[in-house]
């Protein structure tokens, strides 16, 4: 089979115009083209008035060696890669050794279990928040009645903080093994829209992502694993000998103490005092850069237009999206849009009382009014927050904190205009053309209360110039809602190549809160390696316990 790449074609274009293409690529006959399947599918709307379709195709052509040689200079026909997923390991059918632990329910967790059942070894899932149904209401519960429930919110609970986001399914992490399309399909096994295997920017969307959480925790179940909701890791057992460290068991929240040699830690971003434990027990952590800001919003139809021209609202190209970054003179610091969720709605994050934090979420529709996206500026330990490993929890809480202040103390966010913004004058009165979605409600104030100097003035430098690149970015009405502080994990829990602690044998770090990753398929991605890693460590001690 041949793959095919940067393929275009005219928005409108029929499939006998594709069929015919791929002949015309491929130098062949219609009669010599067997069959093909769309593998990717993308647009390309540098040029408005034209803009394409680019697809990636998998052909099967009769004498495919001879069509091979004919295009051995040309990079975009090769043989398609082999996408097809192999366990390293499986557990023998009468397994009985000490079963795994998962740490955390989200999509690190939620692969890492999914592969450890499939390998036979009957993970156990300790998740602190509720069953993704549960957890639901109670973050409704914040979002309408100003009601936080501290273990169960947008970042505690199955299915981890991508359950209450857009579900983008796509990264730019090297994948050579393509795990990504392992996650894919086990996500269409579970109930995903089949358009994710194909489609360059695939997402779920979050009425989708909660029946998905549900299907795949299922699957697990049935082969043999076994969740563990609403139970909160309390400490490590970690016992020290010739100098080696070494995880024994893990106490929970209820009061057991579950021996445990083999545990992956997917607790997330926000797992705030499962950082500060682990650091107690001497494991090996430390603060890593992220990122702060806001969440700015657009009319959806705004940026439409400025992406889309003509062909905005076209039914194919769907909701638009942008993605922008500018490297600010007067501050040294970039600005970026971070998570960019057309035609969704801004949403209170935060897990902890008295704290103001903000997200992004879509549904797979992506038909609500305005687009948002993270607007973020990078922070660095050295230079921002430097005191230790947990410095940066400290710095978030500050910011957090200042925004629940700002915002009324009421779980209401503080907003400004953009116009203010740029004046350097806190905003009051009636919203204009652009109503931000945030609930409970946004309080119009000055963002300077509760963001760094910096940070307001490197968006002071960004602003204009992203307004020259999208149409109508910087409109005086535009809302910015603080505070978007969760970017990334604020530290890193180093791992070895054997994707075990540095310094604490049987612990595998995994995830975004573990700092190896950033958004839902690199999660789950880390939580696929991580798994496999673990297998194999597990059943080669077993194994050598039995022969000695």
């Amino acid at each position: 089979m041949l793959r095919l790449t940067e393929l275009k074609l005219a928005l409108d274009h029929t499939p006998e115009e594709l069929e015919r293409a791929i002949c015309e690529r491929l130098e062949i006959e219609q009669a010599d083209l067997v069959r093909f399947a769309v593998a990717r599918r993308g647009n390309d709307a540098r040029k408005k008035s034209a803009i394409k379709l680019v697809y990636a195709i998998d052909a099967t052509v009769r004498d495919e060696p001879a069509v091979l040689a004919r295009h051995v200079d040309d990079q975009h026909v090769r043989p398609s890669p082999d996408t097809s997923y192999r366990f390293p390991v499986m557990a023998p059918h009468d397994w009985s050794g000490l079963r795994p632990v998962v740490i955390g329910a989200g999509p690190c967790g939620l692969l890492a279990a999914l592969i450890l059942a499939q390998m036979g070894l009957k993970p156990i899932i300790i998740e602190r928040g509720k069953a993704v149904r549960e957890r639901t209401k109670d973050t409704w519960g914040l979002w309408r009645r100003s009601v936080l429930t501290p273990e169960s919110n947008v970042q505690f609970g199955e299915g981890g903080a991508g359950t209450f986001s857009d579900g983008k399914l796509y990264s730019r992490i090297k994948d050579p093994r393509h795990l990504g399309r392992k996650v894919l399909v086990e996500f269409v096994k579970a109930g995903a829209p089949d358009d994710i295997l194909t489609e360059a920017h695939p997402h779920i969307g979050t009425f989708r992502l909660v029946t998905m959480v549900m299907s795949i925790r299922e699957t697990i179940e049935s082969l043999g694993g076994e969740y563990r909701f609403q139970t909160r890791v309390e400490d490590f057992e970690v016992e020290e000998r010739d100098g080696a460290r070494k995880l024994k068991g893990l106490h929970l929240s209820n009061g057991e103490f579950l021996p445990a040699s083999h545990v992956i830690m997917a607790v997330g971003h926000s797992a705030r005092d499962t950082f500060q434990v682990l650091h107690d027990r001497g494991v090996h952590v430390e603060a890593k850069p992220f990122a702060i800001g806001v969440r700015i919003e657009h009319p959806q139809s705004w940026i439409d237009k400025a992406r889309y021209g003509p062909f905005a609202g076209n039914e194919i190209l769907g909701a638009a999206a942008y993605a922008l970054s500018h490297q600010a003179k007067s501050t040294g610091r970039t600005v970026y849009s971070f998570c960019m969720c057309p035609g969704g709605r801004v949403v209170a994050a935060t897990s902890e009382e008295g704290r103001v934090v903000t997200n992004g979420m879509s549904q797979y529709s992506r038909a609500e009014f305005n687009a948002n996206s993270g607007l973020v500026v990078d922070i660095d330990p050295s230079r921002d927050y430097p005191g230790g490993p947990l410095a940066g929890v400290a710095f978030q809480r500050k910011w957090e904190s200042l925004a629940f202040i700002a915002g009324g103390s009421n779980y209401k966010a503080p907003g400004q205009k953009l116009s203010d913004v740029l004046a350097g004058r806190a905003s009051s009165g009636e919203f204009g053309a652009v109503v931000p979605s945030y609930q409970p409600g946004v309080q119009l104030t000055d963002l300077a209360q509760c963001l760094p100097d910096y940070v307001m003035q490197s968006f002071r430098e960004a602003l204009p110039v992203f307004g020259r690149q999208v149409p109508g970015y910087d409109h005086p009405d535009v809302i910015l809602t603080g505070v978007e502080t969760r970017t990334s994990s604020p530290v890193r829990i180093r791992r070895g190549n054997d994707f075990q602690s540095i310094n604490t044998a049987g612990l595998y770090p995994a995830g975004e809160g573990a700092g190896y990753a950033g958004g839902i398929l690199s999660a789950a991605v880390d939580g696929i390696k991580v798994a496999e890693a673990l297998a194999l460590d597990l059943l080669q001690r077993e194994k050598m316990s039995v022969s000695g």
